[in-house]
């Protein structure tokens, strides 16, 4: 019997870990909830039981064989060092993905990296996992030389409040016509219902936000190529759930339309939705609670051969982050941990 701890598991990631687990049905695991605050006591179900999170305590932690943590940057900082030398540790929030010594993995694209892991493993930004899982079988197929992106991000990548926000404001904007924004109480900087804010996380001294860094350099390191020439735009929108990315991949090797479609599909975890006669292509509202990154817009770069533009779609909180850590979950128990 495998124990597994999820850590945070009232939370919007944390809840859906549960849920994966839930239908991944593995044998002789078992499951521990534990969280903070409002979460504790309630009680989320799991294989026929009714599972009750438990407040976060070390000395039950300690006695597990992984830890999933779906925690906030600081508190992950705080659990691995108390949890370091006991279970597997493997989390999900942005603490430790840049560190040497610790795989940033995602299972379809780099998985055999969990073999190098000394007791953490860490899971990559939502958008960057969506990316990679592209950007992987193109670069094995074609090698990769320069790679552009925008990304059309959920608030739910925020959490709990950015939901709630989103919902008040667009009903406040559409009974009234105007909507009552404070920097202080909000979640953004500035309104998000009927508007896109072309900001996530605080600006670096050379004009890229911290997100926008997040992705150029965890896809260098999950990849493996650390001066792979990428830049980006990542956009705030007025989505609940599903991360929207438009890609511009320059290849070493020229690429075809009919060839990227086949290496993309044959990819696991990858779906093509490309049926232009019948406006058939990838949408966050189509995409959630789903697994997969769905694939469409497929075409040659009209300025430069060797150029492939796509757009991709993927539930941010299953496949960016949850489904992501329960596959690596899965992998160390295959593994043996």
């Amino acid at each position: 019997m495998a124990t597994v701890g999820i850590v945070g598991a009232g939370g919007l990631v944390g809840s859906r870990v549960v849920e994966v687990f839930h239908e991944m049905n593995i044998d002789d695991l078992e499951l521990y909830l534990s969280g903070y605050e409002k979460s504790v006591g309630k009680s989320v179900m799991y294989k026929g039981e009714q599972l009750v999170i438990e407040k976060c305590d070390i000395e039950a932690l300690l006695k597990l064989d992984i830890v999933v943590l779906c925690t906030p940057t600081e508190a992950s900082r705080d659990l691995v060092h108390a949890l370091m030398g006991g279970p597997v540790i493997v989390d999900t929030s942005s603490a430790f993905r840049m560190e040497e010594n610790v795989p940033l993995v995602v299972p379809e694209v780099n998985g055999d990296n969990i073999h190098q892991h000394k007791g953490l493993i860490a899971g990559p930004n939502c958008s960057t996992i969506q990316l990679v899982m592209t950007l992987c079988p193109i670069h094995r197929e074609f090698g990769l030389s320069r790679v552009h992106v925008s990304t059309y991000q959920s608030v739910s990548g925020v959490g709990y409040r950015a939901i709630e926000e989103l919902k008040e404001s667009s009903l406040q904007k559409l009974t009234t016509g105007s909507i009552e924004f404070s920097k202080e109480s909000s979640e953004f900087p500035h309104p998000i219902a009927f508007n896109l804010i072309p900001q996530i996380d605080s600006f670096t001294d050379n004009g890229y936000s911290k997100e926008e860094m997040k992705m150029v350099n965890e896809t260098r390191k999950i990849l493996n190529i650390p001066d792979l020439p990428i830049s980006c735009t990542c956009v705030r929108v007025p989505v609940f759930i599903g991360h929207s990315e438009a890609c511009l991949v320059e290849t070493v090797k020229e690429p075809s339309v009919e060839k990227v479609t086949e290496i993309l599909e044959e990819f696991p975890g990858v779906t093509i939705v490309d049926d232009l006669s019948h406006q058939l292509y990838p949408m966050p509202i189509d995409c959630e609670n789903t697994d997969d990154v769905y694939v469409g817009r497929i075409r040659k770069d009209l300025s430069w051969k060797n150029g492939i533009l796509f757009w991709q779609v993927a539930d941010n909180l299953r496949r960016g982050a949850a489904t992501n850590a329960c596959n690596i979950v899965k992998l160390l128990l295959e593994d043996g941990r």
